[in-house]
C-alpha cells in the first residue's frame, strides 16, 4: 500500500460539488503539484482538517475550489488523505482526477479506500460491510442495521466471545505446559458452564437472522386467491398508486406485478399474481404456475377473498393450496354489502375506499416482524450467520467432550470456534472473502 490512489468520491453527473479523493503517503505531494492556495499558507504547511480555498489545476483548464488535508493516522483510510472540492460537473471532476494521475497517483480500484481502512485497522470487516449496507440501503431499517454494523456492534459481541474462548484456551495450554506443578488451571465444571453460556449468547445472535434477513432483503409478500377478488386493487391501495391493471374481467393479471412499500421502516416487496384456478388458456395457465412459484418463496401470503360473495369452489381450492404458508385472510370489497364470506377474516378492507388499508399494513408488519426492536442487534448478512452457526456447532461439540476426554482434545473445537468468529471481524478471513466484500463498493469509496 505504498502507492497513492485517487478517485472521484461523488456520484457522476451535474451537481453543486464534486470531490476527488487522494490517499497514500504522497497525497500531499500530489496536492502541492496541482493546488495553488488563495492565501499565504503553502500546501506543505496546511493544517489538517481545514478547508483551504484556491485554484485546482485540472490539466487543460482550472477550477476554483477547496482543498482539505487529513493527516495519518487520523483519516478514513488511516493514511494521508487529500480531497479536492471542485464545482459539480462530470468533466470538471474528470479533469481533476486525470491531473492527480499525471501527478503520480493511480486510479483506485472498487472499494480500495475502505479496504485500506480495514487493512490499517480503522474498521473491522463487519464494519466495512455495514458501511456498504448503509450506502445501498433501500429502507430505514436497512440503513439502521447497517449503521449498527458500521459502529462495530456485531464486532464487539464477537470479540467479547473470542476473549472468553482465549481465556479458556489459556487455561488448557497452562495445564498442558506445566503438568508437573499439579495445579489445574481449568476447572471442568466452570469451563463447561462458560461454554454453555457462550453458546447461548451465540444462539441468540443466530436466531436474530430470521428477522435480520428480512431487514436486509425486504419482506416478500404475495397476493393470492382466485381471479376477480380484487387482488390488483388491494395491491394498488397498498402502494398508493395504480401499479396493476384493474378490470372486471377475470384473469386480467397474467404475470407478476410488483411494487415496494415501507412499513415501520422495513421494506415490504409486494407481488400481485395471476388468480389461482385452472386457466382458460395456455397463457393464463403459465401465469398460475408462476404465481405458485412466487407463493412458495414468499414470507407472507395475503389470501384475498371477495367479501360480498360466499366462498366458491375456486376459493376453497386456492385456500387449500396455501396450506402451511404464513397467511393473512383479507376480505376485500366490504363497501358492497354485508360480509357474505364464511371464512373468518384477519382483516376486512375496501380497496375502493381505502377502508382498513392502514390496518392491513400493520397486520402485515406484526405477522412478519414480531419482536422487532429498532435498537436491537440483528444478524443481516448470510456470511455472518454461517460463521456464527459454525462457531455455535463447535461450542456444542466442545461442551459434549468437556470432562470425557483430555482438555487438549476438547480445546480443538474451541480454537476452531475462535477462528470461525474471526471470519466476521476479518482476523481469519481469507483473501478471496476480503476481495469479494470490497468489490461491492463503488470506485470512490
Amino acid at each position: 500500500m505504498d502507492d497513492v490512489i485517487a478517485a472521484v468520491a461523488t456520484p457522476p453527473g451535474k451537481g453543486g460539488v464534486a470531490i476527488v479523493r487522494v490517499s497514500g503517503q504522497g497525497a500531499l505531494a500530489v496536492a502541492e503539484k496541482m493546488f495553488t492556495p488563495a492565501g499565504k499558507t503553502k500546501v506543505a504547511c496546511f493544517a489538517p482538517y481545514r478547508l483551504y480555498p484556491g485554484r485546482i489545476d485540472c490539466g487543460g483548464f482550472a477550477d476554483f475550489g477547496l482543498c482539505v488535508y487529513f493527516k495519518a493516522p487520523h483519516s478514513f483510510t488511516g493514511e494521508d488523505v487529500v480531497e479536492f472540492h471542485c464545482h459539480g460537473g462530470t468533466e470538471i471532476a474528470r479533469g481533476a482526477l486525470l491531473r492527480t494521475l499525471a501527478c503520480g497517483a493511480r486510479l483506485a480500484e472498487r472499494g480500495e479506500f475502505t479496504k485500506r481502512a480495514f487493512l490499517n485497522g480503522k474498521l473491522s470487516l463487519a464494519s466495512a460491510e455495514g458501511l456498504a449496507d448503509m450506502i445501498n440501503g433501500e429502507s430505514e431499517a436497512e440503513v439502521r442495521a447497517g449503521s449498527m454494523l458500521y459502529a462495530e456492534r456485531l464486532s464487539a459481541a464477537v470479540r467479547a466471545a473470542q476473549a472468553q474462548l482465549t481465556e479458556l484456551l489459556a487455561g488448557i495450554d497452562a495445564d498442558m505446559d506445566f503438568p508437573e506443578e499439579d495445579i489445574e488451571h481449568t476447572d471442568l465444571f466452570t469451563a463447561k458452564e462458560h461454554i454453555r453460556a457462550l453458546a447461548a449468547s451465540l444462539e441468540e445472535l443466530t436466531r436474530s437472522y430470521g428477522t435480520g434477513k428480512k431487514i436486509g432483503s425486504g419482506v416478500s409478500v404475495v397476493l393470492a386467491g382466485r381471479p376477480n377478488t380484487g387482488k390488483s386493487s388491494v395491491l394498488n391501495a397498498l402502494l398508493g398508486s395504480d401499479r396493476a391493471i384493474v378490470s372486471a374481467q377475470a384473469g386480467t393479471t397474467r404475470d407478476a406485478v410488483e411494487g415496494s412499500i415501507e412499513i415501520g421502516g422495513v421494506r415490504f416487496d409486494l407481488c400481485d399474481t395471476a388468480g389461482l384456478r385452472a386457466g382458460a388458456d395456455a397463457l393464463e395457465r403459465e401465469g398460475v404456475e408462476r404465481a405458485r412459484r412466487r407463493i412458495e418463496g414468499a414470507d407472507l401470503v395475503l389470501f384475498v377473498l371477495d367479501a360480498s360473495q360466499p366462498m366458491s369452489e375456486e376459493d376453497k381450492e386456492a385456500y387449500a393450496a396455501l396450506e402451511g404458508k404464513k397467511m393473512l385472510v383479507v376480505h376485500n370489497k366490504t363497501d358492497l354489502r354485508a360480509d357474505a364470506c364464511e371464512l373468518p377474516a384477519d382483516v376486512r378492507v375496501s380497496a375502493l375506499t381505502g377502508e382498513n388499508i392502514p390496518l392491513l399494513k400493520q397486520k402485515m408488519f406484526d405477522a412478519c416482524m414480531s419482536g422487532y426492536n429498532t435498537d436491537a442487534l440483528f444478524v443481516t448478512q448470510e456470511r455472518h450467520y454461517a460463521a456464527l452457526s459454525r462457531a455455535l456447532a463447535l461450542l456444542r461439540e466442545a461442551e459434549g467432550l468437556c470432562g470425557s476426554v483430555p482438555p487438549d482434545l476438547w480445546g480443538v473445537p474451541l480454537r476452531e470456534a475462535w477462528e470461525a468468529l474471526g471470519e466476521i471481524t476479518g482476523e481469519t478471513a481469507n483473501e478471496r472473502i476480503i476481495d469479494e466484500i470490497f468489490s461491492k463498493f463503488c470506485v470512490g469509496k
